[in-house]
């Protein structure tokens, strides 16, 4: 199995937990740090490759897997590239399994942040947090699928609300997102500070002890041809 994208290896330890023990598993990201991190998530025995290696450009022979995974990812490379990658890396028959998020519409984080960086920086307000959510036109990435050589296509919504009890720590991390690099370009704002309004416009909108946040996903789920 192959998962792409596989950041800080939260995907990776499920997966493991998961698979068989003679399975083998190759994650691949293209951040050293992440890789360094998930790493430590893992015995040497446990049969986990890491490598960096882009996703448009995989660094493996044809026909090498039998599954592909990766969740969250596809929106940040260009999807027609990916797709072709991942075919020509999975054998016959070979499974092809990826999420993306739904549009803000169903992904609060995205607008209500967007909110509150324009409070801070009405002119220009950083829009990375929009990117997660910007792939969740279902036809276009079904056409791309189907036109590479991808069927049976299965795709289901998933919808889940969740428990978060430090709402602060969950506002931190948005705002230490990558997004933390457009604050620091704009400068004249401490990124506290706008960790202190988010926390505040998230309580305000969902309540606090627990928040009860709600998150959206789609799942699709396809073979090689």
């Amino acid at each position: 199995m192959l998962e792409i994208a596989a950041g800080t290896g939260i995907v990776t330890r499920h997966l493991r937990n998961l698979l068989a023990k003679d399975a083998h598993l190759t994650a691949i990201d293209v951040s050293d740090s992440m890789m360094d991190l998930a790493r430590t998530k893992f015995l040497p025995d446990e049969q986990v490759m890491f490598q960096n290696a882009d996703a448009t450009l995989l660094p493996f022979n044809d026909e090498t897997f039998d599954t592909v995974v990766y969740q969250f990812g596809i929106m940040f490379f260009d999807q027609a590239t990916a797709f072709r990658e991942v075919h020509r890396v999975l054998r016959r028959i070979g499974r092809y399994l990826f999420r993306v998020w739904d549009s803000e519409r169903y992904n609060p984080f995205a607008s209500l942040s967007f909110g509150v960086l324009k409070q801070f920086f009405p002119s220009n307000p950083p829009r990375f947090l929009f990117d997660p959510v910007s792939c969740h036109q279902i036809d276009p990435l079904k056409e791309q699928l189907i036109h590479i050589g991808f069927d049976p296509i299965v795709i289901s919504v998933q919808r889940h609300v969740y428990d978060i009890f430090d709402v602060s720590a969950f506002a931190r991390a948005l705002v230490y997102s990558p997004v933390i690099f457009e604050i620091r370009d704009h400068g004249g704002v401490d990124p506290e500070e706008i960790v202190e309004a988010l926390t505040a416009a998230f309580k305000k909108e969902y309540g606090s002890n627990p928040l009860r946040y709600p998150m959206q996903a789609i799942l699709f789920e396809t073979e090689k041809r």
